[in-house]
């Protein structure tokens, strides 16, 4: 069975509240951080983008378990915000870990769900036979322009998925899509900031296309929400995700361990996959996971997911790594002027 033999995240320390993004902006923290279900984001360091983040994710995925690097086969990086429009990612990443030459590699992008197409794509490789091992992984710097509403929730952050047959710790049972052409959220070549199309985020875009997906996955399987043990959703926020499982009758139990953002916010490519990881940390043998990401534009992934008794063996060691609670402890917070310069608002003179 194809399935996760290791994965690792990465979230940088810093920090901005909402508070002080709306206090900058005039606008009323209580009705920001209550309506959106967040009170502070993740802020890349001075020196950090999706490359490093991704970097950082797979090293320590690689922490955990001990892979062997040359029969790494393929490597793919889901992002909205590779550091270069034209060269990828994925190859920084294999020179990185010790992966190359022997390997194919691509970047993805997907809006938010670019990372779990890379899992799809990784799932298809290594159950053909092509490959023994693929990395997928979500990571972004998520873009907000200064003022505009995706500003409150766009952070950084990353996770990273080794997948393969060799008594894997998660068994990827299934997986399925459901995608239309809805352009809820776009960004044009050359743009430094994303445009959305306010009201089609919801209804149309993430809620559709993720019901659409579960509904597709259940109907295949003969499953329901009482199948599982947790369930993970993309989080743009907090309350899209509690939303969509409450519809689709999933108790806030099941999703508490994976909803991460409203102390980290939208790590975007990285949302869905952090929140796996967070439920990796904790999960124990026969625990039954599903996931469904979400991207604009639009999209939705949905996995059914069953632990196995490896994750509790001499095989993999969960606390090699930082675990994504450890990651969120500790954070250094920023006022608006540093998280500006942080994150490239201020143009400075060539």
């Amino acid at each position: 069975m194809v399935g996760i033999i290791t994965y690792g995240a990465y979230i940088p320390r810093y920090r901005i509240k909402l508070e002080e993004i709306a206090r900058v902006w005039g606008d009323n923290a209580h009705d920001i951080t209550s309506g959106l279900g967040v009170k502070e984001k993740s802020v890349p360091d001075l020196d950090e983008d999706t490359a490093t983040m991704a970097v950082e994710a797979a090293r320590n995925a690689l922490k955990r378990r001990d892979v062997d690097r040359e029969a790494i086969g393929a490597i793919y990086v889901g992002s909205e915000s590779h550091p270069y429009a034209v060269k990828p990612t994925a190859c920084t990443v294999g020179e990185a870990i010790a992966a190359t030459p022997n390997m194919t590699a691509a970047d993805y992008e997907f809006a938010c769900k670019a990372g779990t197409a890379g899992i799809q794509a990784c799932m298809g490789l290594v159950g053909s036979g092509m490959v023994k091992y693929g990395v997928a992984i979500g990571s972004d710097v998520a873009q907000g322009a200064p003022s505009d509403a995706l500003e409150y929730t766009a952070a950084a952050g990353g996770a990273a998925f080794i997948i393969g047959k060799d008594d894997p710790i998660a068994e990827l049972h299934h997986t399925v899509s459901f995608t239309t052409d809805t352009p809820d959220f776009w960004r044009r070549e050359g743009q430094s900031y994303p445009r959305h199309g306010g009201r089609f985020t919801g209804e149309p875009g993430y809620f559709k296309h993720t019901m659409g997906a579960v509904n597709l996955l259940f109907d295949q399987l003969g499953k329901t929400p009482k199948d599982y043990d947790y369930a993970v959703f993309h989080q743009p926020n907090a309350k899209f995700p509690q939303r969509v499982a409450k519809m689709l009758g999933f108790t806030p139990e099941q999703i508490k361990p994976g909803l991460v953002v409203p102390r980290l916010g939208n790590t975007y490519s990285g949302a869905s996959m952090i929140g796996l990881a967070a439920t990796l940390d904790i999960a124990k043998a026969g625990d039954r996971i599903f996931v469904a990401s979400f991207g604009s534009g639009a999209g939705s992934d949905a996995f059914d997911i069953e632990v196995t008794d490896h994750i509790e063996s001499d095989l993999i060691n969960r606390k090699a790594a930082p675990s994504v609670e450890d990651l969120l402890k500790n954070p250094i917070y920023l006022d608006y002027a540093l998280y500006a310069r942080h994150k490239g608002k201020i143009v400075m003179q060539e």
